[in-house]
């Protein structure tokens, strides 16, 4: 019989040369990094601008006004809206091209670069030529939708054709990045699974459905909550798509990223500001946790499964 001693790790000299290496450069991002945000939880607890020097601690009273402000409320429900509605789209778009695309159509590569184009794409000419086509007089929208018989639509003007209209070009620049990983993860599925499933009658529709979904699972909750983050802290398409109504991007639709912005470089209420930073950190916290602990569950219950 053989006994397996576990050997004590040791730090030898090859260890200490990248931990000395590296320490600096860690230390600069965690400073970049954590030092912001543990400096605007501070100054969220006091009543603090830029050009007053008494900045009075006020404790909680600027979450307290914030959740009592309609701007606020408004900013945090369109943001709701617009986050959930670029979900709502942009998931099962992009899985539904993806699994197109992988069961080998012709000029694939040309695709695939068609569809990410404008995932490399800045976001400010993304928007000015999304501007340029919700034109209320001279759009592309409104020239299409007249061959229907429909009236000019003010896409930008109408509160929820606003909402309507971020969430279909940020579809349109988003859905390009998540086919790309749900392709990723496709080619990683073994052939075997399907020509088993075929079998059993499991066929096209069946198969993407009892095969290829719950395999993607891991991969979908990363898509989605990724997708959500990044929802709930649009900013700058909103900014360009509406920078000329009654000359502020805020009027129409006004979400959290606006109006933290406005509150403290307009107002140069930062307390206020931070304590709105604070309340958009928390929500991205939670949901990046939601993401850690579905991924956890699934790997838990995939161990499971092979015992």
């Amino acid at each position: 019989m053989q006994l397996h001693v576990k050997k004590k790790f040791r730090l030898n000299s090859s260890h200490w040369f990248c931990i000395i290496g590296l320490a600096p450069i860690i230390a600069l991002y965690a400073y970049l990094r954590f030092i912001p945000i543990v400096k605007t939880m501070y100054i969220s607890l006091f009543e603090w601008d830029l050009i007053s020097t008494n900045k009075p601690f006020v404790g909680l009273d600027n979450f307290v006004t914030l959740f009592q402000s309609e701007p606020f409320l408004m900013a945090l429900k369109n943001t709701t809206i617009i986050a959930f509605g670029i979900l709502i789209f942009a998931v099962p778009g992009s899985l539904i091209i993806a699994s197109m695309l992988h069961k080998g159509v012709r000029f694939k590569a040309w695709y695939e670069a068609l569809y990410f184009l404008p995932v490399i794409t800045p976001m400010v000419p993304v928007a000015v030529t999304w501007k340029w086509m919700l034109d209320s007089q001279h759009g592309l929208f409104n020239y299409f939708l007249s061959f229907f018989g429909v009236p000019p639509q003010a896409w930008l003007f109408d509160p929820v054709l606003a909402v309507v209209s971020v969430i279909m070009m940020t579809v349109w620049k988003t859905i390009g990045y998540n086919m790309i990983i749900f392709l990723v993860g496709m080619t990683g599925i073994s052939k075997e699974y399907y020509e088993a499933a075929a079998l059993d009658g499991a066929t096209g529709v069946k198969g993407f459905r009892y095969i290829t979904l719950p395999l993607l699972k891991p991969i979908t909750v990363f898509v989605s909550i990724i997708t959500l983050i990044h929802g709930y802290n649009v900013f700058s398409q909103i900014y360009i798509l509406a920078s000329d109504i009654q000359g502020s991007p805020g009027y129409v639709v006004r979400v959290l990223v606006y109006d933290m912005i406005e509150n403290a470089f307009r107002y140069y209420k930062m307390g206020y500001a931070s304590a709105e930073a604070v309340v958009l950190f928390l929500i991205v916290l939670v949901l990046t946790l939601a993401q850690l602990w579905l991924a956890k569950d699934n790997t838990t219950s995939r161990k499971g499964a092979k015992r």
